[in-house]
């Protein structure tokens, strides 16, 4: 499997690129909107070919595949671009600033016959597995409220668009709420409905942009959920839990890019930790994204799982702004 990068992003450097070549694949092109950034790119990760004509990337018909990780508003056109000329595509989330936008990108990979994925990372998780399963295993009863707590500090080699440019798609909902809401609709194997948000300025961000925001969500078996995500929170660590009519489960430092954290089980019983696979979760990915191109599966999340998560952070944007609580409505 032969990949190209359409953006010389932090995440393909760290994490991307090793997934794909630990599957088996290679990359043979990085595209950038500035000429120098791709060509000392590709000569720091080990790829032939830079560029910063898409037309030119697109054009070679020995490219398989493409990851966009370019900056949000950049990824409507590139996606259908990539769908038109015949290449699978694993897109950065969220997939796009509109849900229409989200729905031409996924009906254009379905029109071309390829694979279309969203890259939401957290479901690869074996702790976020090991929850999931413990749940289908009746082993917390009926899962009755769910908490995320997602507040980190962004590193300063990120801090910027994404807290300065609100065209692309800035601010802590459409970079991390939209993570929960895959995460929690991956874990309880349900759907949210409505949410009520506050969102706040700490200090970090700019023009309008925030960065932290707190949500309530009412999912449609009547489970509630709570998030907290901030970009400012510099000793915080992360969790999940879920809380059942026969128990909980309660995970610390798993709402992260490593295969780090723990899980409890908590019941009537006492407390045990569950066993989890340690697997990178981009090599997760990448293998269930292979899989889905030879026939066999689907990727780990699909459009239609972009599409969700997309309508659940323009959901929060909505009920910040107005006070309200508002349903999440995804066009599907």
């Amino acid at each position: 499997m032969n990949w190209a990068l359409i953006g010389a992003s932090n995440i393909a450097r760290e994490f991307v690129i090793g997934a794909i070549r630990d599957n088996g694949g290679t990359v043979s092109w990085v595209m950038s909107s500035n000429a120098e950034r791709a060509r000392a790119y590709a000569d720091a990760n080990g790829i032939e070919k830079a560029t910063t004509d898409l037309d030119a990337l697109l054009a070679d018909p020995a490219v398989d595949a493409v990851y966009i990780s370019t900056t949000n508003e950049l990824h409507r056109d590139q996606a259908i671009a990539a769908a038109k000329a015949g290449k699978h595509v694993l897109c950065e989330k969220p997939l796009a600033l509109s849900l229409g936008d989200a729905h031409a990108m996924v009906a254009a990979g379905r029109a071309a016959g390829v694979v279309f994925a969203t890259n939401h990372h957290l479901r690869n998780a074996g702790a976020h597995r090991a929850m999931r399963q413990a749940i289908k295993d009746g082993l917390i009863g009926r899962p009755l409220a769910a908490r995320v707590f997602h507040a980190v500090y962004l590193p300063e080699s990120l801090q910027g668009w994404r807290i300065t440019n609100p065209s692309a798609g800035g601010g802590v909902v459409l970079d991390i709420a939209v993570h929960d809401a895959d995460t929690l609709r991956f874990v309880l194997d349900d759907e949210p409905e409505a949410v009520a948000a506050i969102t706040q300025g700490g200090g970090m961000a700019s023009a309008g942009l925030a960065d932290a925001v707190m949500t309530t969500v009412r999912f449609r078996s009547g489970l509630i959920a709570q998030t907290h995500d901030a970009f400012t929170a510099k000793f915080a660590g992360t969790g999940f839990e879920v809380h059942g009519t026969e128990g909980s489960l309660i995970a610390r430092d798993v709402m992260t890019q490593r295969p780090i954290g723990e899980v409890v089980l908590r019941t009537a019983e006492g407390e045990r930790s569950l066993d989890f696979d340690r697997t990178g979760l981009y090599v997760t990915a990448l293998a269930a994204f292979h899989a889905a191109i030879a026939g066999e599966g689907r990727p780990a999340a699909d459009g239609e799982d972009g599409i969700r998560s997309l309508a659940f952070g323009l959901a929060v944007l909505a009920a910040a702004e107005t006070g309200r609580t508002v349903p999440v409505e995804t066009g599907l």
